[in-house]
């Protein structure tokens, strides 16, 4: 019911022993108007869902469940205790977003739309929800018992073992949510779920593989000195969880190696603040194995760091002068205070838009990407002057390399793996692992929006 055949609005339907469990329920991107569509039109029934699964707090898994919630929905939803503290923050954001954007629209008279929910549905959604730890079996259904293992995506994300039980029976589904890489810096690579009867599985970069990590960290190095000696501004459209956490993580890592010079780093985003806390909340999530985690107590601060929350902080650094870097969500540059920063930078040859993150297709950040001479940005054409750099060493989503280690892994311990439905992708990504997969043996579909499977 989403993210089929497309990467974002992630959703997926359950039936065992006649209940229905939904997996995921996310905010579709791209086009305003279809995106909206999609976003108002309930995966089934509310009355007919029995529970919710949730694999981690990125909005385009989580972001519809006070939709959910505002339509009547008022049973359990499922999630680690991370991803749970994660969606405190980041579901009310959303809804404050959403309240916000349709104000400034009504008052501009331009592409209004209803917000999907707001404040109060967004904290009955936390009431809702239950926090369970990494690998410890739950009762969701009768008839479905699940555990979370570590998807090595972001902080509290999660594959799902589903053991599905039918009169005698018994069948695991293995629910990838997002497979994160080895290597990244803060959390722990992911662990690939065992004895596995079928699959549902993302795809994201199925057809292509990313730099390094540590050739990522020399790249970021690279752009900084750069466009600092242009007297530039480095902006980084970054999604406040996860991705804004290790750009601190790699810009402390810079500054205490001296690759980079001393500037200014702000983080303009309320939502970025608060997750940054929550990181900080879940150390038990974080990857022992690598120095600075064991060594450095401030992980995520450092000397010229300015987290900006109020709007009037906001505002003023586009006064400040001097060659500065600003990390600001959204993540696919679709809504917050990104926006703001590149209508008065995008047009300057001496900045860089350094993205590192993944851009659906028809949203701003993948216009950018492919670097259209005009911007639309809060209905005014903006020329696109700036350097744009893109580092997709970043990518919290593995390649297609280690995608295919990946269910490679499963399958050694999953003697009687049957289908593998691919999910979270746009089509050429999909069809190349398809392809690829095939090739090595599995048996492996695509399915489109509104098909039924049967394991």
């Amino acid at each position: 019911m989403g993210a089929a055949r497309e990467v974002t609005g992630s959703c997926h339907l359950l039936h065992v022993n006649g209940h229905t469990v939904l997996l995921d329920c996310g905010m579709f991107q791209g086009k305003r108007k279809d995106a909206a569509e999609k976003n108002a039109t309930p995966p089934i029934a509310i009355g007919d869902i029995d529970a919710v699964v949730l694999s981690h707090a990125h909005i385009d898994h989580s972001g519809r469940l006070p939709f959910l919630v505002a339509q009547g929905y008022s049973k359990t939803i499922w999630a680690t205790p991370a991803t749970r503290d994660l969606c405190a923050v980041m579901l009310a954001d959303s809804a404050n977003i959403q309240e916000k954007d349709a104000e400034y629209l009504a008052r501009k008279q331009r592409d209004f739309v209803e917000p999907l929910y707001g404040m109060r549905h967004a904290v009955r959604t936390m009431e809702l929800m239950v926090g369970v730890p990494y690998n410890k079996p739950f009762d969701v259904v009768p008839g479905v018992r699940a555990t979370y293992v570590d998807a090595g995506h972001i902080l509290g994300s999660a594959s799902v073992m589903l053991d599905c039980t039918e009169g005698n029976v018994t069948k695991r589904l293995v629910f990838s949510g997002d497979i994160g890489r080895s290597g990244l810096a803060i959390i722990r690579d992911p662990f690939p779920p065992v004895n596995a009867d079928a699959v549902i599985m993302e795809s994201t970069y199925g057809n292509r593989d990313h730099e390094s990590v540590d050739g990522a960290k020399a790249h970021l190095a690279d752009v900084i000195r750069k466009t600092a000696a242009r007297g530039g501004r480095v902006l980084i459209p970054a999604f406040a969880v996860g991705r804004t956490q290790e750009m601190l993580y790699n810009l402390n890592a810079l500054l205490r190696e001296g690759a980079i010079p001393a500037l200014p780093v702000y983080v303009d985003s309320p939502l970025a603040i608060d997750t940054t806390t929550v990181f900080e909340m879940h150390p038990e999530d974080f990857d022992q194995s690598e120095d600075m985690v064991r060594k450095v107590k401030e992980l995520f601060d450092f000397p010229l760091l300015k987290f900006t929350r109020d709007v009037e902080q906001s505002k003023a650094i586009n006064s400040a002068k001097g060659p500065m870097i600003v990390i600001a969500a959204s993540g696919m540059m679709e809504a917050g205070r990104i926006l703001h920063h590149l209508a008065n930078g995008a047009s300057d040859p001496r900045n860089t838009i350094l993205i590192v993150g993944f851009q659906a297709e028809h949203t701003l950040g993948r216009r950018i990407v492919e670097k259209q001479p005009m911007l639309k940005i809060f209905g005014d054409e903006i020329p696109l002057r700036a350097d744009v750099e893109v580092i997709n060493g970043y990518s919290a989503h593995a390649d297609r390399t280690e995608l295919a280690a990946w269910i490679d892994k499963v399958k050694t311990t999953s003697p009687r793996l049957g289908p593998v439905w691919l999910v979270h992708g746009e089509t050429e990504a999909q069809d190349a692992l398809q392809a690829s997969l095939i090739a090595k043996g599995y048996s492996v579909s695509c399915p489109g929006p509104h098909t039924t499977v049967t394991f």
